[in-house]
């Protein structure tokens, strides 16, 4: 035994066991939050069950079955059910999601089992996904047209007929987002540059003929975009009035009928009639809508596509502002500065910035980057357009400086660590061939120190984009549907508010009014954000292998 422990074998085992559960608790961790998470998206069944109340009433139910939970039966009693028995200990009790948030006011709610009768799954049970006011579960009645019905649930077109009408909407709904945020929304940017062009005119004080002219100007201007607009609005209107023609009247649970305009339907579905295949073909429709539409019903609807954008963009701007400044530091400190005492101190100054509070740089970017910097800017550049901030309000572009500021450290000590593994007889070498000292630092030890640079940048990525506390303060909201790129000139936005997936975790987990809807997809954006990270570490990792093999075969 202590020949083998002098072997070193013992320490190569506990090395391989330790790493080998480091990678087990990785992959359940993401096993866990892709289960939680994306399971959401599988259509479930729709469950109809009668219950007897305490009272002797009986109440039918109908949604989908989210999970059971065993409590003890004395739980139950403190929570006033009275009607157990005295030798029952636990009790089984389900959490049903039953929508109908309009109708019932309540679309989450836990029903015991006691009292529960036995589970029907009917065929003809639909689940319509609504814009507003979230899913409603019921039975159809009929399909109305203009107020005459043209399909009922027994006539065998009512599906497709049902379908068509749906798609029909759908593509109005989609007609008039295009038009509402294309061309009006050019007008809207249309008729504000003009109005910033009367303020600048009257800031000028310019001669009377030249005021003249451009009022004239102006004028003539806004005359057009109104009479373009009102063109539109004609158009609008008319879309609008189309989309309200066809109405699906359901059959709740209680056989209360609803009327529901198809104006306000995203999906119906009929999931107790499904087949495997096509369960399969609506999750993955609806997992592509979760990643590629904007979200409604306070964040526990729709998709996160506005959050990604929002994250990537902003990393690729912090990364493109914080490269250039950390390695020319880097290159500063170990290349050119005398390693006196005050070199000495600015390097343990860099190092104890890697360790200082995220919430802390998002406070100095907010007083320092939004207040001073960007109302300095509105005052010499945006004078016109104050006192509504340009640069003078949290945006992108300080979410990013902010975010480079943080990251600084971690690239500059990263670059610089890569500088001094450089052997001493590469640079003597360079230098006796006749290079000069400049030469020999840009051909020969920056493109060698290439790797370590991106090893910096990819520290950096992975930090930024999980960071929530900072972004906070100096640009990410609640809900930006509008991105910070579009076909309006200057097409960049820098300016704008963004969302971002670290922060929408947050304000779904925290700040929304139904927990039970929000939990699956704080899972699902997690996962989403974990996935986004590893994704763009594996690309930076890519093109730092590669630099490292040019390198190499370039030195052999």
């Amino acid at each position: 035994m202590k020949a083998w422990f002098k072997s070193g074998s013992p320490w190569i085992w506990l090395n391989g066991g330790a790493v080998a559960f480091c990678m087990i608790m990785v992959v359940g961790l993401i096993g866990l939050i892709a289960v939680r998470g994306f399971g959401h998206f599988w259509p479930a069944d729709i469950v109809k069950v009668e219950i007897t109340q305490p009272d002797g009433s009986r109440q039918v139910v109908m949604g989908e079955i989210v999970r059971p939970q065993t409590i003890t039966a004395a739980v139950a009693r403190d929570g006033g059910r009275t009607d157990i028995p005295e030798g029952m200990d636990l009790i089984t009790r389900y959490l049903l999601k039953q929508g109908n948030k309009d109708q019932t006011s309540n679309d989450f709610a836990w029903y015991f089992e006691l009292g529960m009768g036995e589970f029907q799954y009917p065929k003809d049970a639909y689940q319509i996904e609504r814009r507003e006011w979230g899913n409603f579960y019921g039975q159809p009645v009929a399909l109305v047209r203009s107020g005459e019905v043209i399909a009922r649930p027994a006539e065998t077109n009512f599906w497709s007929t049902l379908q068509e009408s749906i798609n029909r909407s759908l593509a109005l709904h989609k007609e008039i987002r295009g038009i509402e945020k294309g061309e009006i929304g050019q007008m809207n940017a249309q008729i504000e540059r003009l109005r910033l062009d009367l303020r600048r005119l009257e800031l000028r004080n310019p001669s009377a003929q030249e005021r003249a002219q451009e009022e004239e100007r102006i004028a003539a201007e806004r005359a057009r975009l109104d009479a373009e607009y009102a063109i539109l609005r004609v158009e609008l209107d008319k879309l609008y009035e189309s989309t309200r023609r066809d109405t699906l009247v359901m059959r709740m649970s209680d056989d209360r009928e609803v009327n529901i305009s198809l104006a306000t339907i995203v999906r119906v579905t009929a999931p107790n009639s499904m087949s495997v295949f096509g369960k399969a073909g609506q999750y993955i429709e609806r997992l592509w809508e979760f990643l590629t539409d904007v979200p409604r019903e306070a964040n526990t609807e729709g998709g996160i596509f506005p959050a990604i954008f929002g994250t990537v963009t902003m990393v690729f701007v912090m990364s493109i502002m914080v490269t250039p400044f950390g390695i020319l530091a880097a290159i500063y400190l170990r290349e050119y500065a005398k390693q006196n005492m005050m070199t000495r101190i600015i390097r343990i100054s860099v190092y104890n910035l890697a360790g200082v509070p995220s919430i802390v740089y998002g406070v100095f970017g907010l007083g320092f980057f939004v207040y001073f910097l960007g109302g300095s800017i509105d005052k010499l550049l945006y004078e016109a357009a104050l006192p509504t901030p340009t640069f003078g309000t949290p945006g992108l572009f300080w979410a990013s400086l902010t975010l480079a500021l943080l990251t600084l450290p971690i690239v500059i000590v990263s670059t610089e660590e890569g500088l001094a593994r450089i052997p001493s007889t590469i640079r003597q070498g360079s230098l006796a061939l006749g290079a000069t000292k400049s030469e020999t630092l840009w051909k020969v030890i920056v493109p060698l120190a290439t790797p370590a640079m991106m090893t910096g940048l990819i520290l950096a990525i992975a930090r930024a984009a999980g960071e929530v506390a900072p972004l906070m303060l100096v640009g990410v909201v609640k809900l930006a549907p509008t991105l910070p790129v579009d076909a309006t000139f200057p097409f960049i936005h820098l300016d704008r508010k963004i969302m971002h997936l670290g922060f929408h975790i947050y304000d779904v987990g925290f700040q929304s009014p139904s927990a039970e809807a929000a939990r699956p997809l704080v899972y699902a954006t997690a996962l989403v954000l974990v996935l986004l990270i590893v994704i763009l570490n594996l690309t930076a990792i890519s093109i730092r292998n590669r630099l490292r093999e040019r390198y190499r075969s370039a030195s052999d």
